[in-house]
């Protein structure tokens, strides 16, 4: 049986909104497998940030219990959070987050450096020049992000978050700022290295392609998790 890297029970998240708490999450279960490809569907407003941002210990849950590779992170230190986002998990925001100073070869080699664990120098130009060459970007990587498109920002970001090779990928709408055949093109990386490396991903998405793709999608409505449905029976839903 295939250990769990996510277990999640009884998980509520409560925001405070005057005087009465606005619940994001009520009551969530789910246990997400090591090597796991899943998306997590859902309208507006119906937990997936939530969710995805206490999985990668950005937010911390109001009630229940979430463990990380065996560990349960509601009794960590904020250091200790900051540790283990470092080591487990690499994430795709939809904001990019790339440093304007630093160019792509540089931002995308940053996560190896600052967490010393890249191997030597000739070994972490490998490892990025190999992502970079899988996005599509060996030609823009002594360039920086205010040079680029939208969509080669986009892969640079990707590419960062793969670097480390985590145990864990977090993407918010990873193909959102990319045409077709770049979708495709970073879906299919994102498959190999899922294959090949062991890594977890799970997304948050409204891209039916992403949900062909996963081995399963869970569907979010008002902080509850629904029954798994396959992806089909989401389009038109988002």
């Amino acid at each position: 049986m295939t250990p769990s890297i996510v277990v999640i029970k009884d998980l509520w998240k409560s925001y405070p909104m005057g005087r009465i708490g606005v619940d994001a999450l009520r009551g969530v279960n789910l246990e997400i497998a090591e090597g796991d490809f899943m998306s997590v569907a859902g309208p507006s407003g119906s937990g997936k940030t939530t969710l995805m941002n206490i999985i990668g210990l950005i937010d911390r849950p109001t009630g229940g219990s979430v463990l990380l590779d065996g560990k349960e992170i509601g009794g960590l230190s904020r250091r200790e959070l900051t540790r283990m986002r470092r080591d487990y998990i690499g994430f795709v925001f939809q904001s990019f987050n790339l440093l304007p100073v630093l160019n792509v070869f540089e931002n995308v080699e940053l996560p190896l450096v600052m967490g010393k664990k890249g191997g030597s120098r000739a070994e972490r130009r490998d490892r990025v020049e190999f992502l970079l060459e899988a996005v599509g970007l060996m030609d823009r990587k002594k360039h920086v992000p205010s040079e680029l498109s939208g969509g080669q920002q986009q892969r640079a970001a990707i590419a960062r978050a793969l670097v480390t090779r985590p145990k864990l990928v977090i993407a918010d709408e990873p193909t959102a700022n990319l045409d077709s055949v770049n979708g495709e093109r970073i879906l299919e990386l994102m498959k190999k290295i899922n294959r090949e490396e062991g890594t977890t991903f799970i997304f948050s998405t409204h891209d039916p392609g992403i949900w062909e793709l996963a081995n399963h999608t869970l569907f979010l409505h008002d902080g509850l998790l629904e029954s798994e449905r396959s992806a089909h029976k989401f389009r038109g839903q988002e």
